[in-house]
């Protein structure tokens, strides 16, 4: 246990739950998106749908769209904000199976065209789990460098994955399968102790059989950061 366990996160907003997490959550799916979101619908869950409003779940949320850490002072201005960087975004409720009552499906479409459908939610006192991306399960804290492999559910491309990041001199923490159906679509979600080089990336993009790859870095620049503004 440390300090922030025992105090909470540094963050503006009242609740680490309904505010620290959900910026967590926006800016989560913004990295996993790799560029500045165009578009975006927020279909809030349970207790984020009942309270979020009060407790500035939709302005926190917007806040991590757009590239925000959970103690931004212009936070409480995020709708400002994403109006002036041509962000449309849209607020609806939707009841989400089995998730947790802190949660949020986010639909996201990208300046370059980059599409994202992400379940996220708040954990309490500003943890996060990113539950289900693009349909399939995730289920990782989005505390780890992660990298997430869609690919057709066939033999082989998890020891193609594994043994590359091995060439790479990358430790796996953790490692989680899924898939829709036999032969259907797969997901691999694994948590490293290192950063992925994007060279790496690059090559399992071009490998058969593998839909999609995205990568979740921990590095604190962001990739894409807003323009800072004084909103007082």
């Amino acid at each position: 246990m440390n300090v922030f366990d025992v105090m909470g996160p540094v963050m503006v907003g009242p609740s680490s739950s309904h505010t620290a997490g959900a910026v967590k959550i926006g800016l989560v799916a913004r990295r996993l998106l790799k560029e500045e979101v165009k578009k975006a619908e927020i279909l809030l869950h349970g207790s984020f749908l009942a309270t979020g409003k009060g407790h500035g779940t939709d302005k926190a949320i917007i806040a991590g769209l757009l590239g925000m850490q959970p103690d931004d002072e212009r936070i409480p201005y995020s709708f400002q904000i994403a109006e002036e960087r041509d962000m449309e975004f849209s607020f609806g409720g939707t009841e989400l199976r089995h998730a947790h009552p802190n949660s949020v499906l986010l639909k996201l479409v990208g300046k370059g065209g980059n599409k994202l459908d992400i379940i996220g939610s708040s954990q309490g006192g500003g943890a996060i789990k990113i539950d289900k991306i693009d349909g399939l399960d995730a289920n990782f804290c989005a505390c780890y460098p992660t990298l997430i492999v869609h690919n057709v559910d066939q033999p082989g491309h998890v020891a193609v994955v594994t043994a590359m990041l091995g060439q790479y001199s990358v430790n796996i923490a953790t490692l989680q399968l899924y898939r829709d159906k036999r032969g259907g679509r797969a997901v691999m979600v694994i948590e490293c102790d290192q950063e992925i080089p994007e060279e790496m990336v690059e090559k399992l993009r071009k490998i058969e059989g593998i839909l999609k790859v995205t990568y979740l870095s921990m590095e604190e620049n962001d990739e894409f950061p807003i323009i800072a503004r004084n909103h007082k």
